[in-house]
């Protein structure tokens, strides 16, 4: 029997800011929710905020390993001064650390300012919480030292954050007419109701959100995506940090245009162009810009790109896109969620980028007319040739390997929907199946390729 709990593709894709769903998104929402919970908490007991005297925050294991190139100090602090990542501008986020410290003092959800130094926040990156690898704390204090509320927060992958205790853990499910667990319930559901993919999520989120409210975020997402496309494609320089890695999807946009202008047929444009697309993406990522966590920001490239092909050289229409594609895509993503993890930090670059392939590769067999198995099979075939691939970014940054990596897939996804099509839906390995190998994979895998910048690449492109 299927269960009654569904994600919401609403929570699966959020906008935010990059350039870590994990790393900048998540810790962002963490600090926002401390502080309003310890201010509420004081309005409710009739107490003043002026006891706060000071904000004590520190990060523990990948967050510590990687927040300095991940965003992730500055994250925190802009949550602590109240800001979210769906609505703050990325401009007030960059560089805030620096900011603060050079006048030593924070102002927590413009409510009340405090002083706060270097040591306020500090780096724990060899301590790891057994409950998840990407953990921060937060404490306040009076003039005296004595506590006034501490908490500790997960960053749990895709932007979800849980305060530790917490049932049910970094799982947004919510009650639907026609939910399932697994993709063989899925299935079931399917056969049972007679609905395409698409069609079982348009009548859980209708349920969840009603039309207007589900016709509009679903619009807000895709345009969001379209015009993160658009800024990638127009911006030149250079990514933050010191590795100084030069944007390129401006000069492969203006390459492409000027070959195409030129009357003579260009080789295999349409491909080129996806990789454009994606690599638009996860440079506006890097820089800090606004992204879309698809289901994470390390992986914002691919179902953009995907999608953004479909409707560009396929002849989908928007419509279909924002509908059939984001509802089949999430419902894939939410398979993911549920019975393994979109964590780089818990299951290596298998969880992001394998994960946005396989949605992406479901998402478009949707869209070209797959049946509901045809649409598993792609799937599966997408993120069964990701299996084991690890997180090992360079200096901490979402860049190297990170932008192209999304290009690359992006192509194996329009691979995977294209053979999955050739087929009648038949396959020896299942979605569940290829699901659970991940899960595992990610449990057996060194925590030093698993967003550490402790082995891999992160190393040895230093040490060469």
């Amino acid at each position: 029997m299927s269960s009654s709990r569904y994600v919401s593709a609403l929570d699966l894709f959020s906008v935010g800011i990059g350039p870590s769903s994990s790393h900048t998104v998540g810790p962002m929402r963490a600090a926002s929710r401390f502080v309003a919970e310890l201010l509420g908490s004081f309005a409710s007991n009739g107490q003043s905020p002026e006891q706060i005297a000071r904000v004590e925050v520190v990060l523990y294991g990948s967050l510590a390993a990687t927040g300095l190139g991940h965003g992730t100090l500055d994250a925190v602090l802009a949550g602590l001064q109240g800001l979210e990542p769906e609505t703050c501008d990325p401009d007030d986020v960059r560089g805030l650390r620096d900011r603060i410290e050079s006048t030593g003092s924070l102002t927590l959800a413009s409510q009340i300012t405090v002083p706060f130094g270097r040591d306020d926040l500090r780096l724990a990156p060899l301590t790891r919480l057994p409950e998840h690898p990407n953990a921060l704390s937060f404490e306040a204090r009076d003039a005296a030292g004595a506590s006034l509320g501490r908490d500790v927060y997960f960053s749990v992958g895709g932007g979800f954050v849980v305060r530790k205790g917490e049932a049910d853990r970094a799982l947004p499910t919510r009650e639907a007419p026609l939910g399932f667990a697994t993709a063989a319930e899925l299935l079931e559901v399917c056969d049972r109701a007679g609905l395409a993919i698409a069609d079982v999520a348009w009548q859980n989120e209708v349920a969840l959100h009603g039309v207007d409210a589900l016709e509009a975020g679903l619009e807000e997402r895709w345009s969001a995506m379209e015009e993160c496309i658009d800024a990638g494609l127009t911006t030149t320089g250079v990514m933050p940090g010191w590795m100084q890695v030069p944007r390129r999807a401006h000069d492969v946009a203006a390459h492409l245009t000027a070959e195409e202008a030129g009357g003579a047929a260009v080789p295999d444009a349409p491909h080129r162009w996806l990789q454009a697309f994606a690599l638009a993406v996860n440079e506006e990522n890097a820089g800090g810009g606004r992204v879309v966590t698809a289901p994470t920001n390390g992986a914002a490239g691919i179902i953009p790109a995907v999608g953004k092909y479909a409707l560009t050289f396929l002849g989908i229409s928007r419509e279909s896109i924002v509908r059939d594609y984001l509802l089949t895509a999430a419902v894939v993503g939410s398979l993911y969620k549920r019975n393994a993890s979109i964590s780089g930090a818990e299951a290596g670059c298998q969880g992001e980028v394998g994960t946005a392939a396989s949605m992406a590769a479901a998402g478009l067999c949707a869209v070209l007319g797959g049946t509901v198995r045809q649409i598993e099979n792609a799937a599966e075939i997408a993120m069964e040739h990701h299996l084991g691939l690890t997180c090992d970014p360079v200096g901490g940054f979402v860049q190297v390997p990170c932008i192209e990596r999304n290009a690359i897939a992006s192509g194996t996804a329009v691979s995977a929907a294209r053979l999955a099509l050739l087929g009648d839906g038949s396959h020896f390995i299942s979605l569940d199946t290829v699901i659970e190998t991940m899960r595992q994979t990610g449990r057996d895998m060194s925590a030093n390729y698993k967003e550490t910048s402790a082995a891999g690449l992160a190393v040895n492109v230093i040490e060469c």
